[in-house]
């Protein structure tokens, strides 16, 4: 990775016609394009450069269950999974005779470039698969040796390009383990346990908890809360956000977020739904909720400054909060791709239940809207635990889908510089539309 020095500068009004204020200039692209940060949002710490978009062959995954949506081992009797050139034009996707019919392996996976990866169901093995010709292909699998896993639960964190870190509470729910792959031959370089320990009246830690890796830094930042009991039991209010040496795994940092509340999926990380991101200046933002009653959640887009290892006491990037945050994907420029639960006891808070529903947060404008095609808003989806978008930066195009009440999934095209929506492709009914993924060739 290239590494590009960073210029402060000094926008003022009469140059730009910006209000008076100190600006740092951040290079985003390798076309030069850029975006103008506020000093006071940056912490006076080197950044590294994000990776250049490059505009690879590329092919779509769409994926579905039958009966009911899956995630969270809702799918019983295994998923739908079907490889499209083409979200914009073409037939109406169906999988009969067409898509692959898939048992052994899991809707939740970790997906990279050409492969994903994932503990399949047996929960006996680290695999490396690739979908090709509508069928599983097993490229590599590594057996558990000290460590074990079980299938759907569990977090994950990139290293670099080829270095992949698993990491989970173990069975009994009082320790946090992980395990470090070289994904080239999926042989292990390291397992272990953190350097943590329950405190005092809690039994069990977070199933997988939420783990992601900070360039700039180098750094592991790990969020997990603890609980009283397995079933019934209370859960802390406020979670951890520790920060790890991703070299030695060493605990570096135990801080308590100063904001109430718990991480968006804190039981199978982000295996079906992304929850984190990082934006141009390295900040790192994650997707959150606080609950308002059993079943109703307040929503919150939390954020850990660059050089920070905590959450920010007095920010929250989701405005207009009107549920739970699901899912949370960075087009660039401040501006985010989430998915949403209203909450309303009318509309139910079920998996299955039409209550979720896409929009557009501007991080620098501090605002949200929701998504409308041809001056209507897009109707309600079925589908908690689903991730029916992919953003495509070579393309400039974020490219999802719907799974509504009154009509066949969709899918739709949002253009990230103009904002504007166009209408794609359609799905047969009768499926539950649960997953797009961009697959390298």
């Amino acid at each position: 990775m290239k590494r590009i020095l960073l210029t402060l500068i000094s926008v003022m009004t009469l140059c730009l016609g910006l209000s008076a204020q100190t600006y740092n200039m951040v290079i985003t692209k390798a076309d030069g394009s850029i975006v103008l940060v506020p000093a006071d949002e940056v912490s006076n710490v080197s950044f590294v450069a994000q990776e250049p978009v490059v505009d690879v062959p590329r092919h779509f995954d769409v994926i579905a269950t039958i009966g009911n949506h899956g995630g969270m081992n809702k799918d019983k009797k295994g998923h739908l999974r079907r490889s499209v050139t083409s979200l914009e034009t073409g037939a109406t996707i169906d999988f009969k005779n067409e898509g692959g019919e898939i048992t052994d392996y899991t809707l939740e996976a970790i997906c990279k470039g050409k492969y994903f990866y994932q503990v399949p169901i047996s929960g006996d093995r680290f695999s490396k698969l690739q979908f090709v010709d509508n069928k599983i292909k097993v490229v590599q699998e590594q057996p558990f040796v000290t460590n074990t896993y079980t299938a759907r639960n569990y977090t994950h964190a990139w290293l670099n390009d080829n270095t992949l870190v698993i990491m989970a509470c173990n069975g009994d729910g009082d320790k946090i383990i992980w395990t470090k792959l070289n994904t080239d031959d999926m042989s292990i370089i390291g397992e272990g346990e953190l350097d943590l320990a329950l405190s005092e009246g809690y039994k069990l830690f977070t199933t997988s908890g939420i783990l992601t890796y900070r360039k700039s830094d180098n750094k592991l930042f790990y969020f997990y809360y603890q609980k009283t009991a397995k079933r019934n039991g209370v859960s802390e209010k406020n979670f951890h956000v520790v920060t790890i040496n991703p070299e030695t795994m060493a605990v570096e940092h135990n801080n308590v977020c100063p904001i109430e509340g718990e991480m968006a999926g804190s039981a199978y990380g982000e295996l079906l739904q992304q929850i984190t991101f990082f934006d141009e200046a390295d900040n790192l933002y994650i997707a959150c909720f606080k609950d308002v009653t059993e079943k109703l959640k307040d929503g919150k887009l939390l954020r850990i400054k660059n050089g920070e290892f905590n959450i920010e006491s007095d920010y929250d990037g989701f405005p207009n909060s009107d549920g739970k945050l699901l899912t949370v994907q960075y087009m660039g420029n401040g501006k985010v791709f989430c998915y949403s639960r209203h909450d309303d006891e009318t509309l139910g808070t079920g998996i299955d239940d039409y209550a979720h529903y896409y929009s557009v947060i501007d991080l620098n404008a501090k605002t949200r809207t929701r998504l409308a095609f041809n001056g209507t808003e897009i109707p309600y989806s079925s589908g908690l635990f689903s991730q029916r978008s992919a953003v495509d930066r070579a393309a400039g195009k974020v490219y999802f889908g719907v799974n509504t009440a009154d009509a066949a999934p969709h899918f739709y095209i949002y253009d990230i510089k103009t904002g504007n929506l166009t209408k794609g492709i359609d799905m047969v009914e009768g499926y539950y539309f649960d997953q797009i993924r961009i697959v390298e060739d």
